[in-house]
């Protein structure tokens, strides 16, 4: 481990000394995003408040923040309603609460709730609720240089940073031992990406980093100081409408001056294990688009516009931010994957594309006489003759709105991209035969997966069925899709989205969404998905929700499989029967 583990664990010890009683309590942490003796600390810190049974949310700011200010002010109000303090604030705001919890059934009044605990970092130590020391003996500089070098060409090349732009950064807390899922140093690697980025976007833009304690289950509450932030912002995109929650939310923002609170432009995040939690509002009450011809769950949905998104084409409002992540990958292979030919990769794509566009149907066979042989069938072609859009992942987010999909469809949609990148890709109109999954799984995590023991996957048209692999993996599948499908019928319930969203959402629950071909040739085998889906040559398929809006759904699992391994023929036929391939014994033909 290139970190000092005794120093960090003995940071993580000194932290629960000082602490002692956080049970069941709320810690909000404030840093100025230049205090890097703050930032550092934040890992053993979260660590040793988890393992007090405490939740986190945290809150980088460039020397001030409105929204924070305003958060502030929503807080102090709901304080003095508790204090019985009666004032047009109160009024206004009590009023908004309990119409909400006429759904809620008063879990909506406990995220106005201010934490327990509020520090805010200063030029040596944390003070506030109470006084804690900086610990960043842990600590250790690695490829700072190369890794600053990268998140240049990051914001370049992948975002087209502008200056003065609103970015959103997000890291990750460091969980309890029992709940990490991946290697300690992983994550204390992201935290020296997640310096790196921040440094490099301040050169032009102006960032902002959060990060908030995850849950194992999407049905659990979300941390409740995130969950307010992320309800004022959904509020504040609606507030002009004339639906009783806005209507008294506007009461609410007009006395409060909540118009502080915006969206960014642009959000870039790592990904640990687990969930943010259900957004209560969303999937309660749900956010209309000021047309009223839609619903969104969550703000960012909102924010994000992205093309894939069944709402996007009934809203028409323009996406106001763009967004990319990776999961908490290692330095070396954040660096190595990212310090890529773009150019070459991006070629390697649009030829897969070229040939996958010219035909209606993709084959793909194996040679391995194992007990399970990969063999399918991928249909391109939609009942109504018009064809599945083939893409190629550029990891491309340059600007707000997606020019392609405008250009094709005339509807003004989102860019999301993945870092790093290197995949085309399409959303099947059907799969048939059997696929195995030899290298990864996502579910709540990444899980490695062999050859020995891989996951097994029998594709029949317009639904799937895992027919082997190893047990644990398959319960948490099925657990991931129980939830999704309590999520959905809770939507249902309360309306909070579309009926034809929901039965659209129901229809594709058992579909596969997406089928691709890698191409990132610095990718290599590691624990995580992210990059396990870029390896060149190797392939993916997901399970559940589709890139395309007809095939939306609650869920998205990827599974890669190794087609160098397999040796799998990878080609197409097109209406007059002529053969184009794409890989061949699992080697690029395209």
């Amino acid at each position: 481990m290139k970190y000092n583990e005794s120093e960090f664990n003995s940071a993580v010890e000194d932290y629960k000394k000082h602490i002692k009683d956080a049970k069941n309590k709320n810690f909000f942490i404030i840093f100025d995003i230049d205090n890097k003796e703050a930032f550092y600390s934040l890992a053993p810190l979260s660590r040793a408040l988890h393992e007090l049974g405490s939740d986190v949310s945290c809150a980088g700011i460039n020397k001030k923040s409105e929204a924070l200010e305003a958060l502030q002010d929503v807080w102090k109000v709901f304080d003095d309603n508790e204090n019985k303090v009666q004032n047009d604030k109160t009024k206004a705001l009590i009023e908004f609460i309990s119409e909400v919890d006429k759904k809620t059934k008063g879990e909506f009044k406990e995220i106005f709730k201010k934490p327990e605990f509020i520090l805010e970092a200063k030029s040596d130590k944390f003070v506030g609720s109470i006084e804690l020391p900086f610990h960043t003996g842990w600590f250790k500089d690695h490829r700072m240089e190369e890794l600053m070098q990268t998140s240049e060409i990051l914001w370049r090349d992948v975002y087209n940073l502008k200056k003065g732009e609103r970015a959103g950064i997000g890291f990750t807390l460091i969980p309890t031992q029992d709940l990490i899922g991946h290697p300690l140093e992983d994550y204390l690697d992201s935290y020296s990406i997640i310096w790196a980025m921040t440094q490099t976007a301040k050169k032009i833009a102006n960032p902002a980093m959060s990060a908030a304690t995850s849950r194992n289950s999407m049905l659990e509450k979300g941390e409740r100081t995130s969950e307010l932030r992320a309800t004022l912002l959904g509020c504040e995109l609606c507030k002009n409408l004339d639906e009783e929650p806005f209507i008294k939310y506007k009461q609410v923002s007009d006395l409060l001056n909540l118009s502080r609170i915006k969206p960014i432009d642009l959000s870039f995040h790592i990904s640990a294990k687990g969930y943010p939690g259900k957004h209560l509002f969303g999937k309660s009450i749900g956010y209309p688009s000021l047309n009223k011809k839609t619903r969104w769950q969550t703000p960012g949905q909102m924010v994000y516009k992205l093309d894939f998104y069944p709402q996007t084409k009934f809203d028409d409002r323009d996406p106001m931010a763009r967004v990319a992540f990776t999961e908490t990958i290692p330095i070396d292979i954040f660096i190595e994957t990212n310090l890529v030919d773009w150019a070459d990769i991006r070629a390697r794509n649009q030829r897969i594309k070229d040939e996958m566009d010219k035909c209606d149907v993709i084959y793909v066979e194996g040679k391995l006489k194992e007990k399970y042989t990969t063999k399918l069938e991928v249909g391109l072609v939609k009942k109504d003759g018009s064809r599945r859009w083939v893409r190629r992942s550029d990891t491309d987010v340059r600007e707000k709105i997606n020019k392609t999909y405008l250009e094709m469809t005339g509807i003004k949609a989102g860019n999301m991209g993945n870092i790093p990148g290197g995949e085309a890709f399409t959303t099947p109109e059907y799969m048939k035969g059997i696929f195995v999954g030899d290298v990864v799984v996502h579910v709540d995590q990444s899980y490695g997966l062999d050859e020995k023991n891989p996951l097994v996957v029998e594709c029949y048209g317009d639904n799937y069925k895992i027919i082997d692999g190893p047990k644990d993996i398959m319960d948490k599948i099925n657990q991931r899709k129980n939830e999704a499908m309590k999520l959905l019928l809770e939507a249902e319930k309360h309306k909070s989205l579309p009926k034809e969203i929901i039965d659209m959402k129901k229809k594709n629950f058992e579909r596969v969404g997406e089928f691709a071909i890698n191409t990132n040739p610095k990718a290599r085998l590691c624990e995580y998905l992210i990059i396990n889906e870029k390896i060149a040559k190797m392939m993916h398929i997901a399970l559940g929700s589709g890139f395309e809006p007809d095939r939306s759904t609650e869920y998205h699992m990827d599974i890669v499989f190794n087609a160098p391994r397999q040796k799998l023929d990878v080609y197409g036929v097109d209406k007059e029967g002529n053969k184009h391939w794409i890989l061949k014994d699992g080697n690029f033909s395209a």
